[in-house]
């Protein structure tokens, strides 16, 4: 949700008085000194000389090709997805964005601890970039990882306003042949109803009720194997999954993509068996969690939102919305199927790994491993470097997720934003959140400016994200450090959640 948009008095209130309190008040320098380390219990990594890191990024439309299907859509430097953002952790990153939209835009840095006015929450930690403008982002990534860059501005996530960006550990080993960067993403717009047509039927009530599959009148498209649509009306899902606790979205995307292709025109990783690859994992969907694997092979999982977990194996990984996840694997020989089951939902995305000869897996293929060990969130582990070290809470936050089709409405403790309440917080505190999921959907919770610790029953401090998922009837707890000084989003990942309401913020007092 563009913030105040419901509202626009109450932006203007939420802007001048809490936000622009922390950009008068306070001197830059004093806020950013709590935002150029690490998280607290992260090792820093330091990139040697201060050496800036340059990219330009260019958000207009453009027409790309989906691997057949030729579509007209937003996008950064005219890709789906938008060129890789790499730096080395401790070394500037300066980002120019030019802004050729129709509309105004932001890059929010998915992920990162950075100084709160490089957030890009449009009205709250910057102006939103007007069309014909630009913007220079200019921060220190602190700690290195898997993460992704998208606008924070209305529904343009779902187009193909998304980036990956990874951060590289000077001191990393490097103990890998090969990397295979994998973005996974569901698609709609120029094939099916734009994402704003989509959001106008779910608030107009037609997305119906459990199970009934309801559509969307006179919105047609074409399909793509195991989710099409038979060339007919985008019909609105209730689909069910049991690693998602309930209802697995509302949305049954016409294409589900890797990469920016469909699964009938798949990109591939090339390499020699017995090469040790490096994969990293980004869901930069809007609405849908993907379950992954990589036929005949298991994963070692090994790092979770950017930060170190023990190393794991794993026949699959569930991954919600804004997740990411990394992982090694050793190559087979021949020709394997990556795939990215939109779950719950019934269709697919895919890439494939070729080591050498051998019939490629039709596109309908399901590896075997998709129905085993399913990695998620609760069963990973810290390492050291990444643990958070045990202390108590100085606060205690109740997070109460609610929801409903009708009226399309979802929620933080009853309220949408602008109308929310946020969480105070005082610089160096200790501060516990609880997620209580009291609506029939999954929401993966994401925090901005901070990671924090997934607790297990017996609380204690598992693995270090910014994301995480939340299933119906269930109640996550998480503990984080106020260490970085701002106003940060708190809010679902899911697109169309965050449109209608469901997103607050953590606001430091005296900011």
């Amino acid at each position: 949700m563009t913030p105040g948009a419901d509202d626009p008095d109450a932006w203007s209130r939420r802007r001048f008085l809490r936000a622009g309190a922390a950009l008068v008040a306070t001197p830059v320098a004093a806020r950013l000194a709590h935002a150029l380390g690490a998280p607290a219990g992260l090792r820093v990594r330091r990139g040697g000389a201060a050496t800036a890191t340059s990219v330009e990024l260019r958000a207009a439309p453009a027409t790309v090709d989906l691997g057949g299907p030729i579509v007209d859509t937003w996008a950064y430097g005219g890709a789906v997805p938008g060129p890789l953002v790499r730096v080395t952790a401790g070394q500037p990153l300066v980002a120019v964005v030019e802004n050729a939209l129709p509309e105004p835009t932001t890059i929010h840095w998915h992920g990162i601890a950075l100084p709160f006015d490089m957030d890009g929450v449009p009205g709250v930690s910057q102006d939103p970039i007007a069309p014909g403008g630009s913007f220079t982002y200019r921060f220190s990534p602190p700690a290195a990882g898997t993460y992704f860059l998208h606008p924070h501005v209305g529904l343009q996530l779902d187009r193909a306003l998304y980036a990956p960006l990874v951060v590289d550990d000077p001191g990393e080993p490097g103990a890998y042949d090969e990397e295979w960067i994998v973005v996974l993403d569901d698609w709609t717009d120029g094939v099916g109803p734009s994402p704003d047509a989509i959001l106008a039927s779910l608030t107009a009530g037609a997305g119906g009720s459990p199970g009934t599959g309801m559509q969307m009148p006179g919105m047609s498209m074409p399909g793509d194997g195991p989710a099409a649509t038979g060339g007919g009306s985008m019909p609105m899902v209730h689909g069910t999954s049991a690693l998602l606790g309930g209802h697995a979205g509302d949305v049954r995307y016409p294409y589900y993509l890797v990469n920016g292709r469909v699964a009938t025109a798949p990109t591939t990783l090339r390499t020699r068996p017995g090469a040790r690859v490096r994969l990293r994992v980004v869901n930069a969907g809007a609405e849908t969690a993907f379950r992954v694997a990589l036929g005949g092979h298991r994963l070692r999982v090994t790092h979770a939102d950017g930060a170190e977990v023990e190393p794991v194996a794993a026949d699959a990984v569930l991954l919600g919305m804004g997740e990411r996840v990394d992982a090694t694997f050793t190559a087979g020989d021949g020709v394997f199927p990556l795939v990215a089951l939109a779950e719950g939902k019934g269709g697919a995305a895919r890439a494939l790994l070729r080591t050498g000869s051998g019939r490629v897996p039709p596109a309908s293929s399901r590896p075997r491993e998709l129905g085993g060990r399913v990695l998620t969130a609760p069963s990973l582990r810290p390492t050291a470097s990444s643990r958070l070290h045990t202390r108590r809470p100085d606060r205690d936050f109740r997070v109460v997720l609610r929801g409903s089709h009708h009226p399309y409405r979802w929620t933080i403790n009853g309220r949408t934003y602008g109308k929310d309440s946020p969480f105070v917080v005082d610089i160096g505190e200790r501060v516990r959140l609880d997620f209580v999921n009291r609506s029939p959907m999954f929401h993966p919770m994401h925090l901005h400016g901070h990671s924090f610790a997934v607790l297990d029953r017996a609380q204690r401090a598992g693995a270090r994200k910014d994301t995480v998922i939340v299933r119906p009837g269930e109640t996550v707890r998480v503990d984080f450090d106020a260490d970085n000084s701002g106003d940060w989003m708190l809010h679902c990942h899911n697109a169309y959640h965050q449109e209608v309401g469901m997103m607050t913020s953590v606001y430091y007092s005296g900011a």
